[in-house]
């Protein structure tokens, strides 16, 4: 009978070592000789850097040194671009340290080495440090002046414009019987973890081989950066994943950390730890999401959509960092989301600004041009006296348009096209889950002080990045098998996942898939990481060709050992069958294979989102009575994992919607210091929440059908909440713009309706 693990609902098997407090976090690794490294950042948002002088800090008891860039041979080395690594971005990447300017507020300056954070921290204090202040750069709007530059060179503070076409645009609006501009503006936050970020080093002066512990998200990658920057080749560097408390697209991107804790492990011939605090996180790990859109939407008077085009302006902080213009690029492409439009212009600049950088951020790009057009949908249907939901429909695309070719971006000559799906129906169970006839009476109705109020939106989301990913089987001693991955784990769950794949594979009970390892670069050959929803896609194909290569090689060595034909050879859960005779698995210990998975062409899921939403018009406040996310995912190989994806990610859409904002005031100073100004949500914020998970359109690029999903949830949040306020506050004429809706501009909007109203 026929493995069908794929498609159950197993508990991951990697929670009951967290619940039992067994995770191994970098923190938790200690060694002898151990030092803390604490790290002076800048206090100033802009200037030029004159002077540091450590002498009165080595003095500290307990302080070991002061790393500089005058300790760095040649000068700091740059972090270079992983993704989009365009020439234009040169100019305008990081250095590991200041050297010659300070470009944000947090920006490292000097490394303490000592026995403890509390004597380190204490050292920092002795650290004199003279900065020219410059004029700060606070905003794009600023930037675009060019008065203040933050990189003399290039004498711009623009460091590209990325230009999505699809047919033309301009002939569109021309002829186009109605059109409708607006401004929109997302706000600045970022993915918080749970775990701050830790890099721990050490240098083996013998062997010459350094290792670094809590490497995540893109250890090779990363190692490859830090050979080159260090000097070491690529097989004196041993990355090591711990467990992570979540990394969302921020976390395990190489940062100046990544860079200084190694360089330090090595130049004092010790270990060297580092783990970030609350607060450095708020100011050192990517910031994401700050855009702002000038969008015109062309349409017929039927509402079907004829053309999208608009300027979008994307505030990049400080520096291009490693995945830093995927959030740019991403909102020009996607613009038009899941919907039928022949004629797209969009052009979105990056702007340097005196911040802390950006990277991504779970749905990088298409959460900011989610709320963008779907905001715009609701007001055009009303516009044209259309039903926004009948709207929807009439350019939802098709399963017999499939694929359905997109916008393809410039310099970067990005082409795409959508893979498989009929857009429509998750919209339609969404609508039927949440009782949209029953509850559609409800919109705008003040009940018991509170106005009801109904969003709706649909989404795409990309996912299944390549070139390739690795996988590796291997047979234990006691007969188990376990699986050795390219890919790493950021909680998706993936321990779970690719022992199912591997179980079906091989026909065999998934429990003798004894361990997935993942993440470090020892595993395999080669790894790409986890991100661009990637991992199933890409890591469980390579998993189906290393099943495919080790019972090749089984086959091979068994059919010597047994005396009979390759073909004749089987396994039969823990015994090699074959011409007869049988031998245990275990007799074949460390037989391994490896295999890859190469793909160049993307997966999109898609699915909508439904809310009920209450609004306190006097206070500002926001209420979920009810939220409905429906996503078609291809192929669920754990339906249970896929609901969590969807769940958490939504979760932290919500919170990107209503809570979060990063501040900063006109001279750059960074107003968010602590948890107390950055809010996220709690476990009893947003309760009611629902999701169905959906396989009906498997994808034709991979051999499991899958399509990366974990960014559904957090996709179209923005929108779906802020077109519920409108529905609910549509007797005051509230058009929300911007996010986040916090309960100071859903104030400002009603009283502005109000006076309206009273003129």
């Amino acid at each position: 009978m026929k493995n069908t693990f794929i498609g159950q609902p197993m508990e991951r098997r990697e929670d009951m070592r967290f619940l039992r407090g067994r995770g191994e976090y970098v923190d938790d690794v200690a060694m002898p000789g151990l030092l803390y490294a604490v790290i002076l950042r800048s206090s100033v948002a802009h200037g030029r850097l004159i002077s540091i002088d450590a002498s009165a800090a080595l003095k500290v008891p307990g302080v070991h040194s002061v790393i500089t860039a005058a300790d760095m041979p040649g000068g700091p080395p740059i972090v270079p671009m992983r993704l989009q690594p365009l020439p234009e971005f040169k100019p305008f990447e990081q250095p590991v340290i200041a050297h010659d300017k300070v470009r944000y507020v947090g920006e490292p300056i000097a490394v303490v080495l000592a026995s403890s954070v509390a004597i380190g921290e204490d050292a920092l204090e002795a650290i004199a440090v003279e900065i020219e202040d410059l004029p700060a750069v606070a905003d794009w709007q600023t930037a675009a002046k060019n008065k203040s530059v933050l990189f003399e060179k290039p004498g711009t503070n623009r460091s590209l414009v990325f230009q999505a076409r699809k047919g033309d645009a301009d002939a569109a609006f021309a002829n186009a019987p109605y059109v409708r501009r607006e401004h929109l503006r997302t706000g600045r936050h970022y993915g918080l973890t749970m775990e701050p970020r830790g890099v721990m080093a050490t240098w083996d002066d013998a062997a010459g081989k350094l290792t670094v512990y809590g490497a995540a998200k893109v250890p090779f990658f990363n190692r490859r950066i830090l050979s080159a920057q260090i000097k070491l080749p690529v097989e004196s560097i041993e990355m090591i994943e711990n467990d992570v408390g979540g990394g969302y697209g921020a976390r395990g991107e190489f940062y100046p950390e990544d860079f200084l804790i190694p360089f330090a492990a090595r130049h004092v011939r010790r270990p060297v730890k580092w783990i970030e605090d609350r607060r450095e996180t708020l100011m050192a790990m990517n910031h994401a999401r700050e855009e702002e859109c000038d969008l015109e939407v062309a349409c017929a008077r039927d509402g079907t959509i004829l053309a999208i085009r608009g300027e979008v302006h994307t505030d990049m902080g400080a520096y291009m960092r490693t995945n830093g213009a995927v959030g740019a690029r991403n909102v020009s492409q996607f613009m038009a989301g899941p919907y039928r439009v022949p004629h797209v212009k969009i052009d979105s600049s990056l702007w340097m600004t005196n911040k802390t950088p950006v990277g991504t951020y779970r749905g990088p790009g298409r959460f900011e041009a989610n709320f963008f057009l779907e905001r715009m949908i609701d007001m055009i249907a009303a516009d044209l006296g259309i039903d926004r939901i009948d709207f929807r429909r009439k350019n939802l695309i098709t399963s017999a348009e499939q694929p359905y070719p997109i916008a393809h971006v410039q310099p970067t000559d990005a082409r795409d096209e959508y893979d498989s799906g009929e857009y429509s129906e998750t919209l339609e169970r969404a609508l039927k889950e949440i009782d949209w006839p029953k509850l559609s009476k409800l919109q705008g109705k003040l009940i018991d002080g509170k106005y009801h109020g109904l969003g709706v939106v649909c989404f795409i989301e990309g996912g299944g990045a390549g070139p390739k990913e690795s996988a590796r089987i291997e047979v234990n001693k006691d007969g188990t098998l376990s699986v050795y991955m390219g890919t790493s784990s950021v909680g998706q769950g993936v321990e779970t996942v690719f022992a199912q794949i591997a179980a079906d594979a091989l026909e065999v009970p998934v429990e003798r898939i004894h361990h997935v390892y993942h993440g470090s670069t020892a595993y395999v050959s080669d790894g790409y990481g986890a991100y661009h929803s990637r991992s199933t896609v890409m890591g469980g194909s390579a998993v189906l060709d290393a099943t495919n290569n080790f019972m090749a090689t089984l086959r091979q060595a068994a059919g010597k050992r047994l005396g009979c034909a390759e073909s004749n050879v089987a396994l039969d859960i823990d015994k090699v069958t074959g011409g007869g005779r049988s031998m245990e698995l275990s007799e074949f210990a460390e037989l391994t294979a490896e295999g890859a998975f190469l793909n160049k062409k993307h997966t999109y899921s898609y699915g909508a989102h439904v809310a009920h939403i209450t609004v306190d018009a006097r206070l500002g406040r926001i209420e979920i009575v009810d939220y409905v996310v429906v996503q078609d995912v291809g192929r669920a190989v754990n339906p249970l994992t896929v609901k969590g994806q969807v769940l958490g990610s939504l979760v932290q859409g919500l919170g990107g919607a209503v809570l979060e904002d990063l501040k900063y005031d006109e001279n750059g100073q960074f107003l968010t210091g602590s948890l107390a100004d950055y809010l996220l949500p709690t476990a009893t914020d947003f309760p009611n929440l629902r999701c169905v998970v959906l396989d009906d359109y498997p994808s034709p690029i991979n051999p499991l059908g899958v399509k990366g999903a974990g960014e559904g949830g957090i996709i179209a949040a923005g929108g779906c909440m802020a077109n519920a306020v409108a529905n609910a506050l549509q007797s005051f004429g509230a058009q929300p713009l911007q996010l986040p809706l916090t309960p100071t501009y859903i104030w400002e909007l009603v009283q502005a309706g109000q006076k309206q109203a009273a003129e």
